[in-house]
């Protein structure tokens, strides 16, 4: 029987994993175990029905493996022996591990609406061959429907409609899309860049059916609307792929995540641990369950597991939830708390707001304006969370936002903040608008 020090079932976290054992452990061989042939980018996932062209142009090279001396086998894992510490594979020997990493990422929710199950009815699954074929149907539909305005909702609306002559509707059940990631105010300004280039969304409205013979062709809503369909794309969210470590009597947790600890080792098992949509997750904030499933959550806690295997120092601290996306050339993002989060939460809060060109002067070429909103607490004064809309540097900025919210900075430490500046490159330095918008908070916390 095969054995190798490290054992990672899984996909795009495992691979951060297993290259993050071989910089702390580099002395240790590393197994990645896969069912799939080739790795795609899922937050680029979206973007192969329009900007990228097609999957083979969203995938991650194996060649990042072999270039940190990781092995892999493509197959698929049947069964976990903690008592042998062995993995029977589906069509390879059992390879015996020293330390496993569950990696298995998530599965699209398909809700049990009546005709789900129809042909052109479509999950959001990251396989390649799978949305190669979604590709193929989409090129060719007139009507396409996409139930869920969330991220991979709307992003799917705005790719899907940029290279196909094709009527795309989005369906969200709250009242406006993107409320789960979004304040109102960027919300509105979100659905008015879609609905300008022609996508319709309806807001309020919940899925009855979706009808037609073996293959859609309508979707009936709850208040009697019927929308024409020959393409319906199911974008409401995901949910941990946890069977084979449940199988292996591994304790689950929140959504049936795989139970860990803030090293990232499982609860039933120290030689097992699990990073990813797969496993459980706390707020920064509050430490409560969070169902947040992101990239950026799911490749820290690869980094961390790959330093703990064999020596647990590392600690992950929770989920901050730092998101950003684009439509129609508008970026948006936020990070940490929103507005709307901290109310719900009972919290007392300070807000400022400033807005700025996001190049000196605003007249230079592709200038954008950069609007930043900043919570605070009313307290302490630190920062909770923000939100920026704007051009590109819209996704950077709220991770700079990310890195203030996790050191716990305050209103005045980002007063005190030290920007680099260049005329095409950033806001002026006297219009930075994140310090102006915690200059405005300092005001009203102080007086508090």
């Amino acid at each position: 029987m095969e054995k190798a020090d490290v054992v990672v079932l899984g996909g795009l976290s495992g691979i951060t994993a297993g290259i993050s054992c071989r910089r702390h452990y580099p002395d240790k061989r590393v197994i990645i175990v896969r069912k799939e042939g080739t790795v795609l980018i899922p937050c680029g996932i979206p973007y192969i029905f329009g900007t990228v062209g097609g999957p083979e142009n969203n995938v991650v090279p194996d060649g990042l493996l072999e270039s940190n001396g990781i092995e892999l086998i493509k197959d698929e894992a049947l069964s976990v022996d903690r008592s042998t510490k062995t993995i029977t594979l589906k069509n390879h020997e059992p390879i015996g591990y020293e330390k496993l990493v569950f990696a298995t990422g998530s599965l699209p929710i398909v809700p049990p609406i009546p005709g789900v199950d129809k042909s052109n009815v479509y999950p959001v699954k990251k396989d390649f061959v799978y949305l190669e074929a979604v590709l193929d149907k989409v090129k060719d539909a007139h009507d396409i429907v996409i139930i869920g305005g969330g991220f991979i909702g709307m992003e799917f609306a705005d790719e899907c409609r940029k290279n196909h002559k094709v009527n795309v509707t989005v369906v969200e059940m709250m009242d406006r899309c993107l409320m789960m990631a979004m304040d109102d105010e960027y919300c509105d300004e979100a659905q008015k860049k879609m609905t300008d280039v022609g996508v319709k969304i309806l807001t309020g409205e919940r899925v009855a059916a979706l009808e037609g013979g073996d293959a859609v062709e309508a979707v009936r809503l709850a208040s009697g609307k019927v929308l024409k369909a020959d393409v319906v794309i199911l974008g409401i969210g995901a949910q941990p792929n946890s069977s084979l470590a449940e199988k292996a009597g591994l304790e689950l947790g929140f959504r049936k995540g795989i139970k860990v600890d803030h090293h990232m080792r499982t609860i039933s098992d120290p030689d097992i641990f699990a990073c990813g949509d797969c496993c459980t997750k706390e707020s920064f904030f509050d430490g409560r369950p969070s169902g947040v499933m992101l990239a950026s959550v799911a490749t820290s806690e690869a980094r961390i597991v790959g330093a703990n295997l064999f020596s647990p120092y590392m600690y992950f601290c929770g989920v901050i939830s730092v998101f950003a996306t684009i439509i129609d050339g508008r970026a948006f993002g936020v990070a940490g708390m929103t507005e709307r989060a901290a109310k719900e939460n009972g919290l007392s809060i300070v807000v400022g707001k400033a807005e700025a060109a996001d190049t000196h002067p605003g007249g230079m070429p592709d200038s954008t304006l950069l609007k930043v909103k900043l919570l605070f607490s009313a307290q302490s004064g630190i920062l909770l969370g923000g939100a920026v809309s704007g051009g590109k540097s819209t996704g950077e900025l709220v991770n700079v936002l990310s890195a203030c919210i996790l050191h716990k900075m305050s209103a005045d430490d980002i007063v005190a903040f030290q920007m680099g500046t260049h005329p095409a490159l950033t806001s002026s330095p006297i219009a930075y608008p994140i310090v102006n918008a915690a200059c405005k908070a300092v005001l009203s916390i102080r007086k508090r």
